[in-house]
């Protein structure tokens, strides 16, 4: 039996990797970046030809759920799930698959994506979508594994074990196991020793291999959720949800489900995948000149600059400079090596500490 196709989209992120530009208010996957359409937007255009609009999940935060329905009005408003507090990807997930479940009436297959990646190769995505979803049909984990072109310290990576025998266009192997974010020289192996993918955080799976693997492994989160799952149709949904919603545990898909759940493979993929998670990664994607300068706003007068990064309402002028981030937002400017830009978490730990929170 074919079951239904759902994205279940994971758009409520803080993306604080991106400050200052990138603050709560207005997180990174609103944001264009230089381009025409923001990161949620483009994300939606690339999955809108495999999936209807009113298979389109998106879960987010209450602070941007108008800018998100506004950027996206063919999308039904009712698939907008507001979470009323961060509880990390798990329990979103689960959400998302109960919320699936609901509009099919049944089973069904969820790609969970993200709303804040750029993917440059969109054809090559949409068929890794329809073939993922093929092969969740089977009640198996289907994680998408990007090739690693350089030892990251950024990224969590996936170990390989067999290959499958499936008959695909895609390579496509049991995971062995998921690390977390590695030093630089478990990272530099790992990139080299042809067994490792970076972990691109999406996932395709059946709705019932989700209720599984939470009822085996968070149970008490799968109760939750059951209940949650029992209100969509109740009128005062809204309240009680978030009673219930508030006490659940915090726990991420990697840490909570990932890593213990049964049947799970990855398939290699080459999609032009980059998860923008730093300014080094902005600088890299954007649209570069001669001289690999990325002017993401306001006006830029180089002398003798490379691979500069420049984004302000004002000029700005560089001379000689090379591999510099320069981002003045108003209340703030970051001057800072590209090469060094994901030490922003530092000062984001500093706005916290000194109660700058209007700075975050």
């Amino acid at each position: 039996m074919t079951m239904d196709y759902y994205a279940v989209v994971m758009a409520g992120g803080s993306g604080t990797r991106l400050w200052p530009l990138s603050r709560k208010e207005r997180p990174k996957q609103l944001l264009n970046l230089g381009r025409d359409r923001s990161l949620y937007q483009l994300a939606i255009d690339r999955i809108e030809p495999i999936f209807k609009y009113e298979n389109i999940i998106v879960i987010t935060a209450g602070s941007m759920v108008n800018e998100l329905i506004n950027q996206t009005p063919n999308i039904p408003s009712e698939n907008f799930l507001v979470e009323p507090e961060g509880k990390g990807t798990a329990p979103a997930i689960a959400l998302g698959a109960m919320y699936a479940e609901h509009l099919s009436g049944g089973k069904a297959v969820i790609a969970c994506l993200t709303a804040d990646h750029i993917i440059t190769d969109v054809n090559e995505f949409q068929k890794v979508l329809l073939e993922a979803g093929r092969l969740a049909h089977n009640n198996r984990v289907v994680t998408l594994g990007i090739s690693p072109t350089f030892g990251s310290t950024g990224y969590g990576y996936i170990q390989r074990g067999k290959f499958s025998e499936d008959k695909s266009d895609f390579s496509i192997y049991s995971v062995k196991k998921f690390k977390e974010k590695p030093s630089q020289n478990v990272a530099d192996n790992m990139a080299n020793d042809g067994e490792h993918y970076w972990n691109s955080g999406m996932f395709i799976w059946s709705t019932e291999k989700v209720m599984e693997e939470f009822e085996r492994q968070l149970p008490n989160t799968y109760s939750a959720l059951r209940l949650i799952g029992n209100l969509f149709d109740c009128d005062d949904v809204k309240s009680r949800f978030r009673s219930i919603w508030l006490d659940i545990e915090y726990n991420t898909i990697d840490y909570g489900i990932m890593e213990d759940a049964d049947d799970v493979w990855v398939m290699e993929v080459d999609i032009g995948w980059s998860d923008v998670g730093s300014w080094l990664s902005v600088l890299n994607n954007g649209d570069t000149d001669e001289f690999g300068n990325v002017v993401l706003g306001g006006d830029h007068y180089n002398i003798d600059s490379k691979n500069t990064l420049v984004h302000s309402d004002k000029l700005v002028v560089t001379i000689g400079t090379d591999k510099l981030v320069v981002v003045d937002v108003g209340d703030v400017l970051l001057v800072c090596r590209s090469d060094r830009s994901e030490e922003v978490k530092r000062v984001i730990e500093y706005l916290k500490e000194n109660n700058k929170d209007s700075l975050l």
